[in-house]
């Protein structure tokens, strides 16, 4: 089968025929119908993440945000049969783990992150296993197309656990959303719906003009202002209820805590570059007398996906919306490299394996 590997990074992707997957015993194989691009592709292809043990090695498929078709079944797989359409999380839990049991697979001890680890090739592929099928693999409801669950694989659901259970933002709230990326876009969108106020705040027009057709009720331009924290605390009087970093890079973070009012909260999404590796300066005695928020986000529990699902069959969410490039296999390579220059407006997915 073809899939895009990792030959070197920083270097174009290959695209190479590989061995069709066998299951184990836990395992389904799933044909890829549609997977979204994320910037955690680009962070993993560009040899980031090692200060924390998580480097991806050379020879690795990437690709986190599947949606597909059961096409073998392993031996003690039991509520999974060919044909079923699924979508599969990207934190592979192991459904045994206090976490797991707990309902936050998202936290699971033992977590294994699809197509970003050498434990589990991904989905940048005509075919990617999955672990502990039984526990990962989610029923695709009729109601929710293939390429419109590539675009929630990832962002789109961790910008809904983020706001709605990490930030517990409501309606009315005021939010500043730093970055406006694919999850980024998701947290405007969402929380529109919730009935807040989102902030957008880019360096880039084409990127600002999408929040607006979301619903972002003001946008900040970071090129044309001396401070985009001290523009969101004059556009909302008092600082904002909530702010997340949905970039990852030293000055999103900073300007999404300097743009909070006191008892706000900060929501961390963005995982650093090798410039930061990791680490970023912030004003803790702000952040102290104010009594500021800082929670990190990572996914969102499996439980919830029903929820979406149902919000999605309501109207009420369109992930259909924040859906950028359809893209060939061949078109990911090039697609990829442009995030070096955050030139992807919304979520590219391929859709052509």
């Amino acid at each position: 089968m073809r899939a895009a590997v990792i030959d070197e990074h920083g270097e174009p992707l290959e695209i190479e025929d590989v061995a069709y997957p066998e299951p184990q015993p836990d395992q389904v194989i799933v044909e890829t119908e549609a997977c979204g691009v994320c910037r955690s592709d680009w962070h993993a292809w560009q040899g980031d993440w090692s200060w924390i043990g998580a480097g991806v090695p050379e020879g690795q498929i990437l690709g986190h945000e599947p949606a597909g078709i059961v096409s073998a079944v392993g031996d003690d797989v039991e509520t999974l049969e060919e044909g079923d359409r699924v979508a599969v999380p990207f934190h592979l839990g192991d459904g045994s783990c206090p976490h797991c049991q707990e309902g936050r697979a998202n936290n699971c001890e033992t977590v294994i992150p699809l197509g970003l680890s050498e434990y589990s090739q991904g989905a940048f592929a005509e075919a990617f296993p999955v672990r502990e099928a039984d526990f990962n693999c989610v029923k695709l409801p009729d109601s929710v197309d293939f390429t419109e669950m590539a675009g929630l694989g990832c962002r789109f659901m961790t910008a809904y656990h983020a706001l709605a259970d990490r930030a517990n933002l409501r309606p009315g709230d005021w939010v500043a959303v730093h970055g406006c990326g694919g999850v980024g876009l998701s947290a405007i969108h969402i929380a529109d719906a919730i009935g807040a106020h989102p902030i957008a705040i880019d360096l880039v027009d084409d990127k600002l003009e999408r929040a607006r057709e979301l619903g972002a009720r003001e946008t900040v331009n970071v090129t044309e202002v001396d401070s985009a924290a001290r523009e969101v605390q004059a556009i909302t009087g008092n600082g904002a209820d909530v702010s997340i970093d949905a970039l990852g890079v030293a000055d999103t973070c900073q300007n999404s805590v300097n743009s909070l009012g006191t008892r706000g909260t900060h929501v961390q999404v963005g995982l650093t570059t090798g410039e930061e590796a990791g680490q970023i300066d912030l004003p803790v005695d702000v952040m102290t007398m104010q009594e500021l928020d800082f929670h990190g986000s990572f996914g969102m529990p499996l439980v919830r996906y029903e929820e979406l699902f149902n919000l999605i069959a309501q109207g009420t969410l369109e992930p259909s919306k924040i859906i950028g490039e359809r893209l060939t296999l061949e078109e990911l390579p090039e697609t990829l490299a442009s995030m070096d220059d955050y030139e992807t407006v919304g979520i590219p997915v391929v859709t052509e394996f």
